[in-house]
């Protein structure tokens, strides 16, 4: 009987040590993966902001259309990991649909932001194993801001050179109808472990 509990006890020991070590990983795994998410945040907004200072919304739909993927890429080559955007209502299927976890997250943000969470602060972090593998995932939602809702939001207030040019580029948009202070969808980034 003494044997049986000194090893249910040394076993939990190990699983509170495995546990312990696993979040102090998880922590520094994102102290490293905010900064990525933020660099390509900030240099977004502010080639948006530019973008439409100087040609009006139509302006800034190449920002979104070229940059935005270019900009990821540049951080998954520089750090060996997958930064991307994704939506659940997206403009571009082929730049920005998420895989299953990324769904649950944004449904997730969703939830809420519905419940008045601010937008702005919401991130989800968490070590998935998957079948190819352990995987530090990060997630930062971003927020419909009024720039944001010149391309994004209801079709019907665009102006009709807007509209004409995200139909003519995006002809199965899904991206649309949104309000200030929704999510828009998140910066993902997917690091491999193993």
């Amino acid at each position: 009987m003494r044997k049986h509990v000194l090893r249910s006890v040394l076993g939990l020991a190990v699983c509170l040590a495995a546990a312990e070590a696993g979040a102090d990983q998880a922590a520094e795994l994102l102290a490293q993966t905010r900064p990525v998410a933020a660099e390509l945040v900030n240099e977004l907004s502010a080639a948006l902001r530019d973008a439409a200072l100087a040609h009006g919304p139509v302006g800034a739909i190449g920002v979104c259309r070229d940059l935005a993927p270019s900009l990821a890429g540049k951080l998954s080559r520089e750090h060996g990991w997958r930064v991307s955007r994704v939506s659940l209502r997206t403009r571009n299927p082929l730049l920005g649909s998420p895989d299953a976890w990324e769904q649950g997250v944004l449904a997730d943000f969703d939830r809420r932001a519905a419940a008045g969470e601010a937008v702005a602060a919401m991130e989800r972090a968490e070590i998935v194993e998957e079948p190819a593998g352990a995987y530090f995932r990060y997630m930062k939602a971003l927020p419909v801001g009024p720039l944001c809702a010149g391309c994004h939001g209801p079709k019907e207030t665009m102006a009709e050179e807007l509209r004409a040019e995200l139909e003519r580029q995006y002809p199965h948009d899904l991206a649309v109808g949104y309000a200030p202070g929704q999510v828009r969808g998140a910066v993902t980034i997917k690091r491999p472990l193993r």
